[in-house]
């Protein structure tokens, strides 16, 4: 080996000890006779001091250091003097004078600085991801990446699951994403699938007799790019036979609070989990997945304002839209500017305007007020009640300010769902420790695609309507509400599941209200539609993202900052230079020909 000891690792006891380590150079200062590196392997830094003293050569090889050069260096570790004490590092109280130095390899200039966090553009990062690797923020994600991976692992164990992986190489199937496709060698014209989720694979396993499956699952989907999206991905994949919704969820909680509590121990989570439904989520924060680290819920004004003689709010209640708003504390003193400027916010997720509604802070109560100390872009047409009976339903304090929003429901909630969000941030509201997990029940099966005009499941077709609904499936399919959960945290989805359903003649009438086909059916889902004729159990489960939940715990505001080779938000790789083009040979042994259309 060519270190005795890592560098991060050297302490006080390790005094008077002649050791070897080896690194990169983080930063070198030169002081005369005296030359100090400081050296960085992967568990920190120590400071090395060269002098010619004890050996002029090597004092003349550490002159020429740079950057990210990598070298050993054997000296002995001597304690520093008390005001040279660096509290900054866990190393703070040693140096190694060094008496020998091998330079192992030189480096070029790094296209930016390793030794600091400074904003670097992504698309360069991610060209050098090698050189980027080494600065501080990546190589804690790897670690803390590592250790939640691994804990999944020990836990599940313990749980008494079962390890399993499941192809890759699959047919297609559609599961609410494009696929991403491989074409076949052997028989051409044909493709393989790469997997979106393993799961049709997982409840065939179930109907196996594994009863307790996991694996850290490989996923891809050819989805449009967001910042916690990338093509390729990784969940824990989890499935388990003789269970309700409710071991399900229960089982979810106590690995997310045993993990975070053992590998994150500053992290401030919920005890128990919340549990919402979906239309309660709807209702009160206009997202199926709100952040809860703060309140402002939304509330209807729509019975409030039916009697206001306001033209646009009339218009709104006659065509069935919605009047919806909730209360921001101590946001009175917003500007007009201000004001102006969340409408602009507000119109660009589809509102048509934004209602204000103030009340002064030296109000003596929301029922004791005089009109001058409330403000309103819509003042002329309000009057004493109709601002009293808001404040009262938005919960509304002197010094509040309340925002409303007019419209359909859809982009009502939408434009109110990312007000509420951006004025938790602009008004402090988030503590940076707060994790705020919580879970969703009751989705609906079935969503409305008003483009298409068919119904789309809301999670995926296999999700098992709750006891009581499937009369709906033919009379009324926006009715049937499924056993699907989600687990939500800090205004994002963090794992997704349900209780499936292992009934052939229900599974087929599912697929039947989606609009699939005899034939489609058949083609697409006959291994499983058949597998549920041989025995299949009760059975469900759930699939956190890794990526996403390294992410929020981290409190990154990218997965691509807690993967080692992602892809940028266009989905191309700086570093290898894919997608790229493939040899006409290749092309040709495949049978496949590429059509230019301008």
């Amino acid at each position: 080996m060519l270190k005795t000891i890592n560098c991060g690792e050297i302490r006080s006891t390790n005094v008077s000890q002649i050791i070897s380590v080896a690194g990169w150079v983080h930063r070198r200062r030169d002081h005369g006779n005296l030359i100090f590196i400081d050296l960085r392997d992967r568990s920190g830094i120590v400071q090395i001091v060269f002098t010619p003293e004890i050996s002029h050569s090597d004092n003349e090889i550490a002159e020429s250091l740079r950057n990210e050069w990598v070298i050993q260096v054997k000296g002995k570790v001597l304690s520093r003097d008390d005001q040279a004490i660096n509290p900054e590092l866990s190393t703070g109280e040693i140096e190694i004078f060094a008496d020998e130095i091998t330079v192992l390899n030189e480096s070029f200039t790094p296209p930016f600085y390793v030794n600091e966090e400074s904003d670097v553009d992504e698309n360069l990062r991610l060209k050098f991801r090698y050189v980027d690797l080494r600065r501080e923020g990546m190589k804690n994600a790897l670690i803390i990446r590592h250790k939640v991976v691994k804990y999944i692992r020990d836990f599940l164990d313990s749980e008494d699951f079962i390890e399993i992986e499941t192809p890759i190489l699959i047919k297609s199937t559609p599961e609410g994403a494009r696929d991403h496709v491989v074409p076949s060698r052997l028989y051409p014209g044909t493709f393989y699938a790469l997997p979106q989720s393993p799961q049709q694979l997982k409840q065939l396993l179930m109907v196996g007799g594994i009863e307790k499956y996991f694996q850290i699952a490989r996923c891809f989907r050819d989805e449009d790019s967001r910042s916690d999206r990338q093509p390729e991905f990784t969940q824990l994949d989890l499935e388990m036979s003789f269970v309700s919704q409710e071991d399900v969820l229960r089982l979810t909680e106590k690995l997310f609070t045993q993990m975070i509590t053992e590998i994150l121990p500053e992290k401030n989570i919920p005890s128990p989990f919340p549990r919402i439904t979906h239309k309660e989520a709807m209702d009160s924060y206009g997202i199926d997945r709100p952040d809860l680290r703060f309140g402002m819920k939304m509330h209807d004004l729509s019975d409030t304002f039916k009697t206001l003689d306001f033209k646009v709010f009339q218009n709104v209640i006659s065509s069935d839209g919605i009047i919806k708003g909730f209360s921001v504390p101590q946001a009175f003193e917003f500007t007009r500017k201000e004001i102006d400027d969340l409408t602009e916010f507000v119109k660009s997720r589809g509102a048509s305007g934004l209602i204000s509604i103030g009340i002064d802070p030296n109000a003596k109560s929301i029922s004791d007020f005089e009109m001058d100390q409330i403000k309103s872009n819509i003042l002329r047409f309000l009057d004493k009640d109709h601002i009293e009976s808001t404040l009262n339903i938005t919960d509304s304090s002197p010094g509040d300010l309340v925002f409303i929003i007019a419209g359909d429901v859809d982009s009502t909630n939408a434009s109110l769902a990312a007000l509420r969000h951006l004025m938790g941030e602009k008004m402090n509201l988030i503590a940076p420790n707060d994790l705020a997990l919580a879970f969703v029940t009751d989705f609906p099966l079935f969503d409305w695609d008003k483009e298409e005009k068919k119904w789309k499941a809301s999670h995926h077709a296999f999700c098992l309507p709750k006891d009581g609904y499937t009369e709906f499936l033919d009379s009324d399919p926006g009715k049937v509400i499924a056993q699907s959960y989600d687990l939500i945290c800090n205004g994002l989805e963090m794992a997704s599941g349900s209780i499936r359903v292992h009934h052939r003649d229900l599974q087929e009438k599912i697929f039947e209200v989606l609009g699939y086909s005899i034939e489609d059916v058949s083609e697409r889902f006959s291994q499983l539609l058949d597998a549920l004729e041989y025995g299949a159990p009760p059975h469900g489960g759930i699939a956190p993202g890794i990526d996403r939940l390294v992410m929020v715990l981290l409190g990154k505001d990218s997965i691509r900052d807690v993967i080692a080779f992602p892809k940028t938000q266009s989905q191309m790789d700086p570093l290898f230079g894919a997608p790229s083009a493939i040899e006409d040979d290749q092309l040709r042994e495949l049978n496949i020909a590429l059509i230019n259309e301008d």
